[in-house]
């Protein structure tokens, strides 16, 4: 006799977590290494510091203004209630069939729409870049992660239009983009969310700072690049930059996204077989 269909999805579940958690290593040492060459140090060192504060505003503005007025337009760049429909469906095949093929599909599916994305992300960064447009495009580049970030939440099952939501999102972004001891406690704050989200109030209390985090933490890590961008020509060479930025924390929001799911289902079925 087979295993129970409980046992089974539950053992399909917790072997996808222990795969995943492998990639999280494996990210989190890639992280580790990814320390700015020498060179990159002794040329920010020369961006002014009004360039330094000013990108921090930026970024900042940028997510105030995709947050407030950007989700509608976002939202035309896909059908939302066809992608919760998609996830209805192989959610409803995964506890059916209750096994990992199923999971990897749910996984494949919100990879493909992420290269589509980054597609885009490519051509807008290399246009305006030549054109030595720096700081106006950081509005569109953060609407192209959001987009992201909003389809992995949708493939997976999860509604961002909260506070809780969008505060999980850019933690995830902060995280993404921290090195050293900055991403060892954003990790442990994404985890912790990725368990149990706060509520609704408290996230609406700490937005503003997560935001000035998050815009500080991009502002950081991308100086140099978004200085270099705002320079005709040689612009190209900042806004070539913005597909590999956002490959690499799309990569970290997909797996955390992927987590929550598991975590979800998990605590899901352990509930079902205490009920029992």
């Amino acid at each position: 006799m087979g295993a129970h269909p409980d046992r089974r999805l539950l053992a399909a579940l917790q072997k996808e977590l222990e795969q995943l958690e492998k990639r999280e290593r494996r990210l989190e040492r890639s992280a580790e290494k990814q320390e700015p060459p020498e060179w990159k140090k002794a040329l920010e060192t020369k961006v002014p510091e009004k360039v330094r504060v000013s990108l921090e505003k930026a970024f900042c503005k940028a997510f105030s203004v995709v947050f407030q007025h950007g989700n509608t337009l976002i939202e035309k760049t896909y059908d939302k209630e066809e992608l919760q429909k998609d996830h209805e469906i192989q959610a409803y095949a995964v506890e059916l069939k209750g096994n990992r093929r199923e999971l990897r599909r749910m996984r494949k599916a919100a990879g493909a729409a992420d290269l589509r994305n980054m597609a885009l992300t490519t051509v807008e960064g290399a246009g305006l870049g030549l054109l030595g447009i720096g700081l106006p495009d950081i509005v569109i580049f953060i609407g192209m992660l959001m987009k992201g970030a909003y389809e992995a939440a949708l493939h997976y099952g999860f509604d961002y239009d909260s506070p809780q939501e969008r505060l999980f999102i850019l933690k995830m972004m902060e995280a993404s983009l921290s090195r050293g001891e900055e991403r060892i406690r954003a990790d442990r704050e994404v985890d912790a969310m990725c368990a149990a989200l706060p509520s609704a109030e408290e996230a609406k209390n700490l937005l503003q700072e997560q935001t000035d985090r998050t815009a500080k933490a991009f502002a950081a890590d991308m100086l140099l690049l978004k200085f270099i961008q705002g320079l005709p020509v040689v612009g190209l060479l900042g806004g070539a930059g913005n597909p590999v930025y956002y490959r690499r924390i799309m990569k970290y929001v997909q797996i955390r996204y992927h987590k929550r799911y598991l975590l979800g289902m998990i605590a899901k079925q352990n509930t079902n077989r205490i009920e029992k």
